[in-house]
């Protein structure tokens, strides 16, 4: 099925595999399907997410015809699988149970000259968040919205910030272009992906046999990522055959419900980098890893020598793909952040706010997932460059910057409302609050008009954790695997050892 007229079709496609550095005749290769219009917003949301899997599943096929040889199979994406999976934390049940979203102390508050976003879903972020506010440890919502009634949000964004904690100020489009963060963000482009030296012999990796198609068979990756975007990334490699560890602090742990959605394929395992006996055995999984994905701010980890450089030095050809919230560059390059954070941040919650001020929120947190997609796509990338070139590769994105493209260069919208290809709208979004969070514009179809049941893309599995509800992957070529081959496990519970 060919690409549909006036919903976006590849334009999100074209822009993620320039970016990429991909050859551009391989996205007569894509084809689209399905209905469109099913994740509404002002913003492209549906181009956004129709080009970061569309992209995602090409690098995967030609990776595949770089271990195969022939021509590069046939993609398709399917706008239905696109949207469930775009919202797979929504849909996941554990044993009929749906997995939580958002903490009571993560959310929206009224500040004395507007409105300021939390994120205290893990403990150590709420306890900070409470500190800050001077408040006690039992605090709930009714005391931290008394408290920040009269403060100002920018004073409340520092303040958290300064105690370790998670807070940022609502800003339109153009208050963010103004500060500085907002700026040093534009300035750069949607992800930079190349070699990290000079190179080296090319990489050779064995033919692959069987169906179906496993582009990163045989291919391992350590995974040092957290929440949603980075496990995304890291759950569509091992979708495609890599063996992926995913390695967390024993002081630091995740969310089991949030693994239990993005942990398909992979295995957890707990590692102290700070002790001499867990920096020993990470280096033991070095010295054999293909892959190294990370999802921390910016220097977290150089303390560790986990900076690309100095991990290309001990693993030559290593591929090194590193996940931020803010970006490498401006004040804000060393903050931790998170999708709902940056969509305040940036000027998407003003876009997509209520008709009373109060912000609103996209239809998915499409940043973190859209994100996730370019970094697997970037990963698959280099693996494919490596098979000409040699060498290490880096591969650098942040949600931010998926932030900025989804605002300024997906132009048009994607039949479910549109911009005027500034991130503005209809309107005035530069300094109007419109929509509720999520509902689509005046005469726009709801999902359910356009034919969309999600159970079409739903699937039960039975694993470690009981029967799982969950969303099939949206990557799709000729050949390609369905689903994963394996169900999540107990975050931590496997040995710090490759299969």
């Amino acid at each position: 099925m060919g690409q549909r007229q006036g919903e976006g079709g590849g334009r999100g496609t074209a822009s993620a595999w320039a970016a990429l550095g991909g050859e551009p005749g391989l996205i007569e290769r894509v084809a689209y399907r399905g209905p469109g219009g099913l994740l509404p917003a002002r913003l492209a949301v549906g181009t956004l997410a129709r080009g970061t899997v569309a992209v995602c599943a090409l690098a995967a096929a030609e990776l595949a015809a770089a271990r195969r040889g022939g021509p590069v199979p046939a993609v398709r994406v399917d706008d239905g699988a696109v949207a469930t999976a775009f919202v797979s934390e929504r849909h996941l049940r554990i044993d009929g149970r749906p997995a939580p979203a958002f903490a009571p102390l993560s959310r929206f508050w009224r500040a004395a000259d507007g409105w300021v976003r939390t994120h205290a879903n893990y403990p150590h972020h709420r306890a900070r968040l409470l500190r800050a506010l001077g408040l006690p440890d039992g605090a709930g919502a009714p005391e931290v919205e008394a408290e920040l009634a009269g403060r100002a949000a920018e004073e409340i964004e520092e303040t958290v910030y300064a105690a370790g904690g998670l807070a940022v100020a609502a800003r339109t489009p153009g208050q963010w272009a103004r500060h500085p963060q907002g700026a040093a963000v534009a300035a750069r482009p949607l992800l930079t992906l190349g070699p990290l030296d000079a190179g080296g012999p090319p990489r050779v990796l064995p033919p692959l046999v069987g169906h179906p198609v496993r582009p990163a068979a045989g291919l391992r990756v350590l995974d040092l990522t957290r929440v949603i975007a980075g496990p995304v990334a890291t759950r569509t490699l091992a979708l495609l055959g890599a063996d992926v560890l995913r390695i967390d602090a024993p002081q630091l742990p995740e969310s089991q419900d949030a693994h239990s959605d993005t942990g398909f394929g992979k295995r957890s395992t707990a590692l102290d980098l700070g002790s001499a006996a867990g920096r020993a055995t990470f280096e033991e999984l070095l010295a054999r890893a293909d892959v190294v994905v990370t999802g921390y701010r910016p220097g977290a980890l150089d303390r560790f020598g986990l900076a690309p450089g100095e991990l290309a030095a001990r693993r030559p050809g290593l591929v090194v793909a590193r996940l931020s919230a803010w970006g490498d560059d401006g004040p804000w390059g060393g903050r931790r952040g998170f999708d709902s954070l940056v969509q305040v941040a940036t000027g998407i919650a003003a876009v997509e706010a209520g008709p009373d001020g109060t912000p609103g929120a996209l239809p998915a947190q499409a940043l973190d997932h859209g994100t996730g997609y370019l970094l697997a796509a970037a990963v698959l990338r280099a693996l494919t460059e490596q098979t000409r070139t040699g060498g290490p590769f880096l591969a650098t994105l942040s949600l931010a910057r998926t932030a900025h493209w989804l605002m300024h260069d997906l132009s048009e919208g994607d039949g479910s409302g549109g911009t005027d290809g500034k991130g503005r709208g209809e309107g005035k979004a530069e300094d109007g609050l419109r929509n509720g969070p999520g509902r689509p514009p005046a005469g726009a179809a709801e999902p359910g008009d356009r034919g969309y049941d999600p159970a079409d893309h739903l699937r039960e599995t039975v694993g470690p954790l009981g029967r799982l509800r969950h969303a099939l992957p949206p990557v799709c070529f000729d050949g390609a695997p369905d689903t994963w081959a394996t169900p999540p496990g107990r975050v931590g519970a496997d040995a710090p050892v490759w299969r």
